[in-house]
């Protein structure tokens, strides 16, 4: 879980204060709505991060379990969805940075998920 909060820590920061250089950079159209979205993204980023920082020493259980549960869904929705936007040619070669993040983290939290107890 620190991997992650410290993930969200670097992007965070990037999309509430700067998402039209970042989108631009990835090969995105910038608008109104992109900006709306990026930065209500990097307030995602935010309360993820925080989630998992405040959740890295749970022992355990029912908690930690759902933090994990959490975590895995959202990074493979995240990678599924930067993948089809790679794919209908919105974003460019840049985007397989955040596909590789994406996927890193879900086979991670997916390990820790779906591993035997």
């Amino acid at each position: 879980m620190i991997i992650k909060a410290i993930v969200c820590l670097g992007f965070f920061p990037i999309m509430l204060f700067i998402p039209e250089q970042f989108l631009t950079f990835m090969g995105s159209p910038f608008g109104a709505g992109a900006a709306f979205l990026a930065r209500i993204y990097g307030a995602t980023l935010v309360g993820n991060m925080l989630l998992c920082w405040f959740g890295r020493n749970a022992e355990k259980g029912p908690v930690r379990q759902a933090i994990v549960l959490d975590v895995f869904f959202y990074d493979l929705i995240g990678f599924i969805a930067t993948l089809i936007f790679y794919l209908n040619g919105t974003l460019n070669w840049v985007a397989f940075g955040a596909m590789f993040i994406y996927l890193f983290l879900t086979v991670g939290f997916g390990y820790f998920l779906f591993s035997k107890k």
